[in-house]
């Protein structure tokens, strides 16, 4: 499946996203004749006065034939059962799902799918599994958030940038002093004090 954005509602509102009237119907065209799924990601938080630019954009997605849309805000699920039922939903890893028990309950709102936080071991990724029947997707490559995935705020009151609607500045990948009692801890070399390395599991994944 190839995964993407379009011009609105999606964590990558700096990248060069896909218009839904003009390309997008081009691009379903493109993948389905070479047998491939096309998944659009509306994984950002939506405000309610935006909720008529969603519902039109839903039905833009539906018509051209993608093949499922990868959601984080609860309410656009709700509006995406009600704008286009055959749609299928995942629930992106910014839902912060990280036991069967989230996923159950993302379930019971129509995600047919769950991408599991980030966040998880290996170990807890199995437990998942075990506890829970329908389908469970993770992450194996790419940048980590200090914070849960979705519940991050510091890009916003540090920035006015809200990670949750795709502007993160990533204030945890700055450099940083350590202050001890009112004073600056000598570390070194040692800078990013917040940022976790990125996240490379491929190597986990059996052949």
């Amino acid at each position: 499946a190839v995964y993407f954005g379009l011009t609105a509602f999606n964590a990558r509102a700096r990248a060069s996203n896909f218009d839904a009237d003009e390309e997008l119907p081009e691009v379903m065209a493109y993948l389905h004749t070479h047998g491939v799924l096309g998944y659009a990601v509306l994984n950002v938080l939506v405000f309610d006065t935006e909720l008529n630019a969603l519902e039109a954009m839903v039905r833009k997605i539906a018509a051209a034939g993608v093949d499922a849309v990868i959601v984080q805000d609860l309410g656009a699920v709700r509006l995406i059962r009600e704008v286009a039922p055959g749609l299928a939903i995942h629930g992106s890893t910014q839902m912060t799902i990280t036991s069967a028990q989230g996923a159950e309950f993302a379930r019971r709102h129509g995600v047919t799918r769950v991408v599991l936080g980030r966040e998880l071991s290996v170990k807890e990724i199995a437990q998942v599994r075990r506890e829970y029947s329908d389908e469970v997707e993770v992450f194996v490559h790419g940048a980590l958030c200090v914070s849960y995935s979705g519940q991050c705020f510091s890009s916003e009151a540090w920035g006015g940038r809200s990670a949750n609607r795709g502007q993160c500045a990533q204030a945890c990948r700055m450099p940083y002093g350590l202050l001890v009692n009112g004073s600056l801890h000598e570390l070194g070399d040692v800078k990013y004090l917040l940022s976790p390395q990125d996240l490379m599991a491929v190597e986990l994944v059996p052949d």
